[in-house]
């Protein structure tokens, strides 16, 4: 996967999905909305690393999400940001989602 000096991505150990990448810094963070100890300049870090996984995903399989999670919804107690592929197809996506701001 993708590593920086900082930035760790890699493919998760108990997929939810057909592809799920998750992207943590190596130092502790509690979460987006709080960087505990870490220098701020981390996270512009994570991002980068989070854009590229993304990038790559969206070019191999036409579409991704990328979510991170806060309060109740953050099962881990350190910023991780997960890179998914759903497996939908793109007739499923349309039919979802319509991209109505086009």
């Amino acid at each position: 996967m993708t590593e920086t000096a900082r930035v760790l991505a890699f493919h998760h150990t108990n997929p939810a999905y057909p592809v799920h990448i998750v992207v943590v810094p190596k130092e502790h963070v509690p979460s987006l909305t709080d960087l505990g100890d870490a220098d701020e300049s981390l996270l512009p870090e994570v991002v980068d690393v989070v854009r590229e996984v993304a990038a790559g995903v969206t070019n191999e399989h036409g579409s991704c999400s990328v979510i991170t999670n806060l309060g109740l919804y953050q099962e881990s107690k350190h910023m991780h940001w997960h890179v998914v592929y759903r497996g939908e197809s793109k007739e499923q996506i349309l039919g979802t989602y319509g991209h109505h701001d086009r």
